[in-house]
């Protein structure tokens, strides 16, 4: 399903990932820990190419994208498409209400019509709990709800794969559990995910795969009971008590 390899990506002098590899199977839910700076988001940014690595190539089913050539701006356009993509911040736009902006990728990106988007858009904000909200602005949403939308959003192009970059850090506490169970329930479905997460819980009692990351590289990887009861490496070990503290 997804495919990285040899993937490295550098700011200037700045190496943030070295080589790379990863393998993501269909309806899996990968999640990435480790410490700030460790390059998890960079790594999923490469993913739907809104970073570009120097090095390497990957692969969404059966699209590839080789970093060693010139990529074109429709290719980079045709491989984003399969990704729906949720940011640590909400993005939504500020002066559309929630619906609106579920609707705007497939009406402007996709060319459905807008009658058929508004359906789907209904659709997917109930599957968010949101049934409610469809006509409010992002303003008068909490940041909760606001993610929720982003969800459904990420949701509407039927991307074949789901990004989650923090998707909770920007939240008040009590408005986490929300968003997670909304995350859950997508896992649940058999979506492919992969998520960037400090949200320990979550990945050991929902990913199929947990991937520690330090210093630009993967450090280990495992069941979420191998990794987090078990740890083979030492980073890894440091990092879990550090945070269990």
């Amino acid at each position: 399903m997804i495919s990285m390899k040899k993937i490295t990506k550098q700011f200037g002098d700045l190496v943030v990932l070295k080589d790379i590899n990863l393998e993501v199977e269909k309806g899996k839910v990968v999640v990435i820990i480790g410490p700030s700076g460790s390059g998890k988001t960079t790594l999923l940014r490469c993913l739907n190419i809104l970073e570009q690595p120097e090095e390497g190539s990957i692969s969404i089913d059966q699209q590839t994208v080789d970093f060693t050539k010139r990529i074109t701006k429709k290719e980079v356009l045709s491989f984003r498409k399969q990704t729906g993509m949720v940011f640590q911040t909400y993005n939504l736009f500020p002066h559309f209400t929630a619906i609106e902006n579920v609707m705007e990728g497939p009406v402007t990106v996709q060319g459905v019509n807008k009658k058929a988007a508004r359906k789907k858009a209904e659709e997917l904000l109930k599957k968010v709990g949101l049934s409610e909200k469809v006509n409010v602005y992002p303003h008068q949403l909490s940041g909760g709800q606001q993610q929720r939308v982003g969800i459904a959003r990420a949701m509407a192009i039927d991307p074949k794969v789901m990004l989650f970059d923090e998707p909770t850090s920007a939240l008040d506490p009590e408005l986490v559990g929300e968003v997670l169970l909304v995350m859950k329930q997508l896992a649940e479905e058999g979506r492919t995910m992969v998520v960037v997460t400090h949200e320990m819980k979550f990945a050991r009692s929902v990913a199929d795969e947990v991937i520690f990351m330090d210093q630009g590289r993967i450090i280990e990887r495992g069941k979420p009971d191998e990794v987090f009861s078990k740890p083979k490496e030492q980073r890894t070990k440091e990092f879990l008590n550090l945070i269990n503290q």
